[in-house]
């Protein structure tokens, strides 16, 4: 399937996950149609989930450290069920899950600043910034993990030195793939659920249900 050349000007925006192939074809096409002046932008999720997968490396690095080194009375009281809690952000804690983070920071310094620059880094995809200021931030971020002490981002620092332009591009107009990978996942869902109906119509039938049928019929 290809798009129809009177569309080409009406594309502003292609977002996309940081796999070789998709930004390939992307740039193969915009290369081959010059009309159209479209940004490139990788979807703020997927760089969401490479920084945090590197923040995720270190908590089982140093909760196996804990593990080691804490009497076993300790490491329950300390340690257990946190890796729930280092999964949420901050800003979606209660106070007793704040006070357990706290109190197994006291054992685990590098696990503190690793979230605190993880925090850092998804608060600076929340605030409302331009393109040039949000790339610049990006900058600092990255310049003050290379001058730290702390290895665990070494792999999302290659990530944003290979892609921040199309990184940055989010804060032009906060583009994101979240509907497209939702449907999807949808799809996927019903299909499974309905024992991998075949027909195209009764499928669109049965997603149309998922989609609107609860306003439909309650109302």
């Amino acid at each position: 399937m290809t798009i129809p050349q009177r569309l080409h000007p009406t594309i502003h925006t292609f977002c996309t996950d940081m796999w070789d192939g998709y930004l390939g074809a992307i740039y193969d096409f915009l290369t081959a149609h010059p009309e159209t002046e479209a940004k490139v932008v990788i979807d703020r999720f997927h760089v969401a989930r490479n920084y945090r997968e590197d923040f995720d490396k270190l908590r089982k690095q140093e909760l196996h450290r804990l593990r080691q080194e804490l009497p076993e009375a300790t490491y329950k009281e300390v340690c257990y069920g946190m890796h729930w809690v280092l999964r949420h952000n901050h800003a979606n804690l209660d106070d007793d899950d704040k006070v357990r983070l706290r109190r197994l920071f006291q054992y685990a310094p590098r696990l503190h600043q690793a979230y605190t620059l993880r925090e850092e880094l998804t608060a600076l995809f929340n605030m409302p910034l331009s393109l040039p200021e949000g790339r610049r931030r990006l900058e600092r971020w990255a310049t003050k993990v290379k001058h730290g002490t702390l290895t665990c981002f070494d792999n999302f620092l290659k990530t944003l030195h290979n892609h921040l332009d199309e990184i940055a591009n989010y804060f032009d107009k906060r583009a994101s793939s979240g509907f497209v990978e939702g449907f999807n996942n949808k799809l996927k869902t019903i299909t499974r659920r309905s024992y991998e109906l075949k027909r195209v119509d009764s499928l669109f039938r049965r997603l149309w249900l998922d989609l609107n049928g609860y306003q439909r019929f309650v109302a």
